[in-house]
């Protein structure tokens, strides 16, 4: 019998590809990476449960079959299956279709409960009339319609499983619509390169919670759990943007990690991970890659809108409306109370609950613009407040065109509790990348270098963690010397002087090119004798 092709990672790829050629053009990739992923989404599941009930066959028949069939992570009825798209490719109300198809999987599986969460394939306001959308949709399906995802059928090297396939294409072409989505879409995803490196400094054990209040797609949080294998961790995320929970939700599953906890709302107003007291609930290991210096960060503090106040102590006076301002004393959990962030700057105001959030034990590691590290007022005063409180470990400087989104240089901040030192690691890896296409990229060696000097500095190895150009561990007392003020060139020195210029030498050098000149010219003019055109 003839052995049949498994699909590998790059026949995923091939498919994803054909998926977004359909749509391009056609609408903004900020848009149409949700179907996309989408419609590998409910392949994934459809193939997966084919093959689930196929070998429930092999064993059990009628009332038993059914109720081994009940006991799957996930089941699925006819009409909400890829093969029942595709066999109504051509029906005119194809959108809709597929949109009851995805509102079924949720309303017969409460693990997926909210995973598709704003993404409509009916939508005329996205995907234009019938006349317009119903073509691309019939494509769609075709695009999907020959990749076999059942899991005997994915092809996975050693150590490997066939989730590690499919998340994996998965997670590479949620970055490759960053890239083609620019701005619009790049909040929603970290480099794979930059996770290492933070899963690396966090350092995920058995037992720990792992946390991201922005989540985004989920990345980081994948990456940060499969240091300590995902079995032993509890994982947990909560993100604002409705497209990105479901990308996270999705990346999840197909990474298949079941019992993670994703949640939904405004992480700073409104956070959803709070213990049986009402307090915020603590975790052992956190990473986020924050909306960078966010503006109205806390309008969610102020539901009623503008706050009207008195000019007199007189009833009768006219009033006059002054603009909401933020107050420590307005977030119950006192996450503000070291000092309010300014309202047009929000990146304290995602560090500060991350610092809030920390388990006895807690590591954090954030990637942060630089600002955070020198802007004065309310932010310089949080800044001395968190250094006086030795909260702080390490400062990590990283290139420029890095993210998705911005080109502007940006930095992974790292908090601990239950520091044995006062000391402040600051390396300057600005430098240590390679440029492919439109953006850098750090290498391997960039990426080993940044946690072998952490590593070095964590063990108290201090001379393998002290670099020329490179890294300095600064004390407390540098840092009070330097106002508090945590700018990466303040503490590493990457200044490479200029050669000394000898004047006299260039002199000389000078007058024997016009000596060469001379002869040269001396030469010519002999040449155009000799030619008669002289």
């Amino acid at each position: 019998m003839t052995n049949l092709k498994k699909t590998t990672k790059e026949d995923i790829k091939k498919t994803l590809w054909a998926a977004a050629d359909t749509f391009r053009d056609n609408i903004d990739a900020s848009n149409y990476k949700d179907y996309v992923l989408s419609m590998l989404f409910v392949k994934y599941l459809s193939d997966t449960f084919k093959e689930n009930v196929d070998e429930l066959k092999k064993e059990y028949e009628g009332i038993r079959l059914e109720r081994q069939i009940k006991n799957l992570s996930f089941v699925l009825e006819d009409e909400c299956t890829f093969d029942y798209l595709l066999k109504n490719k051509n029906n005119i109300d194809i959108g809709a279709i597929i949109s009851q198809a995805l509102t079924k999987i949720e309303e017969l599986n409460p693990i997926l409960s909210g995973i598709f969460r704003g993404i409509d394939f009916n939508s005329q306001a996205n995907l234009g009339t019938k006349e317009q959308k119903n073509p691309i949709l019939r494509e769609l399906l075709q695009d999907f319609s020959t990749l076999d995802l059942r899991p005997s059928m994915i092809e996975t090297k050693e150590n490997e499983v066939p989730a590690d396939v499919i998340g994996d294409a998965y997670e590479y072409m949620i970055g490759e619509f960053a890239t083609m989505a620019g701005k619009k879409a790049g909040s929603f995803y970290t480099p794979q390169e930059v996770s290492e490196i933070m899963a690396n400094i966090v350092e995920p054990k058995r037992g720990d919670r792992v946390y991201d209040p922005t989540c985004g797609s989920g990345s980081l949080l994948i990456r940060a759990a499969k240091k300590a294998g995902f079995e032993n961790v509890s994982i947990y995320g909560q993100e604002k943007n409705n497209s990105s929970i479901s990308m996270a939700k999705m990346n999840m599953f197909l990474h298949d990690i079941k019992d993670a906890k994703i949640a939904w709302g405004d992480t700073l107003s409104n956070p959803q991970f709070l213990d049986s007291d009402g307090n915020l609930m603590k975790f052992d290991c956190i990473v986020a890659n924050m909306p960078f210096s966010l503006d109205k960060w806390a309008i969610g503090f102020n539901p009623g809108g503008e706050v009207v106040v008195d000019d007199s102590d007189d009833t009768n006076s006219n009033k006059k409306k002054v603009e909401f301002k933020m107050e420590a004393g307005l977030d119950r959990w006192h996450r503000f109370d070291l000092g309010v962030p300014p309202q047009s700057k929000g990146d304290w105001a995602f560090l500060l609950h991350m610092i809030y959030s920390m388990s006895g034990d807690g590591r954090v590691a954030a990637v942060a613009p630089h600002g955070v590290l020198f802007r004065g007022a309310s932010e310089g005063q949080i800044r001395k407040s968190i250094v006086d409180k030795n909260l702080i470990d390490a400062v990590i400087g990283l290139p420029e065109n890095l993210f998705y989104g911005t080109s502007i240089p940006a930095a992974i901040i790292v908090f601990r509790k239950q520091k044995e030192n006062t000391d402040v690691l600051f390396i300057d890896a600005s430098k240590e990348c390679k440029k492919v296409k439109a953006k850098n990229q750090l290498r391997k060696e960039d990426i080993d270098k940044i946690v072998e000097t952490y590593k070095a500095y964590r063990s108290g190895n201090y001379d393998k963690a002290e670099k020329e150009k490179y890294s300095h561990i600064a004390t407390l007392e540098e840092i009070k010397e330097n106002d508090y003020n945590l700018n990466i060139p303040r503490y590493v020195d990457t200044f490479e002087e200029e050669p000394i210029i000898d004047l006299d030498q260039v002199n000389k050098e000078i007058e024997n090119i016009k000596v060469e000149l001379a002869e040269v010219d001396k030469q010519l003019a002999e040449y155009l004798k000799n030619l008669g055109l002289n």
